[in-house]
Formats: structure tokens, sequence, C-alpha cells
């Protein structure tokens, strides 16, 4: 039976965080032992240069207790590392490690940050979608990987937890490449448990002490929901997270694929440990917008046909620009996989004939100028 650790943790502070991390450390079933004298990465979500109050990159506090126990346990060897959306060069990491807290999370412990802009290629058996993947450096060289994620919604995801965290193992601007090769949600989530595999996580950890509701992963509203997750097995702690912020397990794409190749099972096959007793999920987490509803099995027989196609085409959620905060920075267009965004007299703008909805547009405009609209009535 797969084991989700929970540690109530209701702020940042750091005795807090400390004790927390702790009670993970001793409920889950790992042997830290293994870890003296190797490598071991740290993969936090850092998906763009947002402060720690926005809740959209994984607590500096959280990443600094976790170096601080595996130091406590003899481990030395340690980096952190992650792929930013956007290009992925020593500029841009130096200034997300700089306004995420990075850099203040590595002070004085042995641990160190990543530089090292190169990637490699690893080989998947068993694979569904992508038979290899680019990695980056960090990621080839470790022997123990530790996932750091942050609890938030996703636009195409629709949950950013312990599987989709891997997606910045992938280098840069290769990014978008397989939002193009798989426009469909139910492909891309395929895609994301391969590289899950691929990547093949030792421990995974989720800063769910404020996690963001809503139009997430980078436009969404902070909210305190008081908890730090942790797991060995992703799938399972995601089954957890998706409960806890009122999703249905199979509503979540990457759970779905994951059922299917038996690497979770969801439901009552998890054993929740550590501090369960007042354990409930969140009331009224916000979903986000581009969360779809077909009700067309609803509707007479006759009917069902234009209302799918209502559903799937008029109705379906895109990304709608709000020129008058747009900066145009050209951030969209450049994560844009489809090339549809182009920038015109200092405004950004969408060609919706190619657009696949995949919403990275709205992921990394830094300014957030780009919300996810949907049909009205849907809202009602």
């Amino acid at each position: 039976m797969d084991k989700v650790v929970l540690s109530k943790t209701p702020d940042y502070s750091e005795q807090t965080l400390y004790e927390s991390v702790c009670r993970q450390f001793a409920c889950l079933d790992y042997d830290f032992t293994k870890m003296k004298g190797k490598r071991v990465l740290i993969k936090p979500n850092l998906l763009m240069k947002r402060s720690p109050e926005q809740a959209t990159t994984t607590h500096p506090g959280v990443i600094r207790a976790v170096i601080r126990r595996l130091n406590e346990l003899g481990v030395e060897d340690i980096v952190v590392a992650d792929s930013p959306g956007g290009l992925y060069n020593v500029g841009t990491l130096t200034g997300i490690y700089q306004v995420s807290g990075m850099m203040e999370a590595v002070e004085g412990m042995s641990a160190h940050l990543n530089y090292d802009v190169t990637n490699g290629t690893r080989q998947l058996q068993g694979y569904r979608r992508v038979s290899s993947f680019p990695l980056i450096t960090p990621v080839l060289q470790a022997d123990f990987v530790i996932s750091v994620a942050k609890l938030k919604t996703h636009g195409m995801t629709m949950l950013s937890g312990g599987v989709k965290n891997l997606f910045g193992c992938v280098p840069g601007l290769m990014k978008p490449e397989f939002h193009c090769r798989f426009p469909k949600k139910e492909d891309f989530c395929e895609m994301l448990v391969d590289l899950c595999e691929c990547v093949h996580p030792d421990l995974t950890l989720v800063d769910a002490v404020i996690s963001m509701e809503g139009d997430g992963p980078s436009g969404g509203t902070p909210r305190h929901t008081g908890y730090l997750f942790g797991a060995t097995n992703p799938y399972a702690l995601d089954c957890v997270l998706a409960q806890f912020i009122g999703f249905e397990e199979d509503e979540i794409g990457t759970i779905r694929a994951a059922k299917k190749r038996g690497l979770c099972q969801g439901g009552d096959r998890i054993s929740l440990c550590g501090d369960t007793g007042d354990f409930f999920p969140v009331k009224d987490f916000l979903h986000p917008h581009s969360k779809e509803t077909d009700f067309s099995g609803n509707v007479p027989r006759l009917f069902q046909k234009p209302v799918a196609f209502l559903v799937g085409t008029v109705a379906k959620p895109r990304p709608v620009i709000r020129r008058s905060d747009c900066v145009g920075c050209g951030k969209c267009a450049e994560s844009c996989p489809q090339h549809t965004i182009f920038v015109r007299q200092g405004k950004a703008h969408i060609q919706y004939g190619n657009c696949i909805r995949c919403f990275c547009c709205h992921e990394m405009c830094p300014v957030r100028a780009i919300d996810i609209k949907r049909f009205r009535l849907f809202d009602l």
C-alpha cells in the first residue's frame, strides 16, 4: 500500500519547517543513509522570477529545512536545480535565485545552486509516448532526486504537484516543443508520466503551506492551506493532493494515466500517515477557468452533437490578453509552442486559429496580463 505523509505546517518559520521536514523523514519508508557520499539533487518549482509571498515557487524555507536535515544525516553533496519557463541560461537562473529566495536557502549550508545550463538525453524503457527525454545536467548526474513541488492549480493539467513539477527537468525552450508534440491534454499528461518514470524521483515533498488556487500555476491567488506532504510514490501523492483541493482523482490526467499503468491505485489503497487527525479537503478551493465541462450527455440525443460541438469549440476555454496591462515584453510569444502570438505596437496578439490552449502564455506572463476565459454560462 502506498504511503503519503502529512505534516501540519501552519507557517514558514524556520523551526516550524524544520520540525515538519523531520516528521516527514521519520515517517517515510526511506533509508537516507544511502545518500551519504552521493550526489543529491533537490528539484524545487522555480517557474519564474517571483517572490516567495506570491506562491508561484517553492518557498525557500522549505528547501533550507530539507538541506538542514540532510546535512544532519551526513548528506553534503547537494545541488538545488530547476529549469524555469523561458530561457535556460545563467542570467535567468541568477535573477530567479535572487528573487525567489534560493540564494538565502543555501547560505551557510553544505549545498549549492546550479549554474550549469547544459543538458543531455536519457532513454526510457516501457514508455507510452516518449522514448527519451532531454534533461538538465544536474538530473543526469544525480544519484538521488528529491522533488520539492508547490501545490498549485494548473491551466492545462488542472493540478501542479509531484508529477507536473518534473517538467522543470526539461531544459528551457524545449518545453514548448512537448506542448506542440502533444497538444491534447490526455497525450500531454501521458508524456508527463513518461517523464516522471524517466527522472524517477526517490522522494517527493510538496509545499502546501501557502498554495495557489484559481488560474495557476502563476496567475492564481495564494491561499493558506497549512500542510507539507511527502511520499516516495509521486502518483499516490498527487491523488491525495487532488482530493485535498476538491478534485476527483480521475479528473487529473496524470493520475488517470498512472492508474492505467498500475503505478498507483488511489482511493483507500493509499495510507495516510502523520498529522491526519483533523485532515480534510480545503473548502471551496478555486479551480482554474480552463476546467472543461461537458454536459452534452445530459441533453436529448437530438441535440447532443451540436452541444458537443459548442463545448469543444465556441465554449472551450482560451487565453485572452488584457492589452491595457500588457507591457509587450514578448514572454508569451517566446513560450508559445505554436508561435501563434506576436507583438505589434507594444502589445501582444493571439492568432486563435492555431492556438492549442496549452496556456503557456498565461503561465509565463510576468505581469499577469493574460486571463483564461470560458463561456460565461459555465460560471453561473
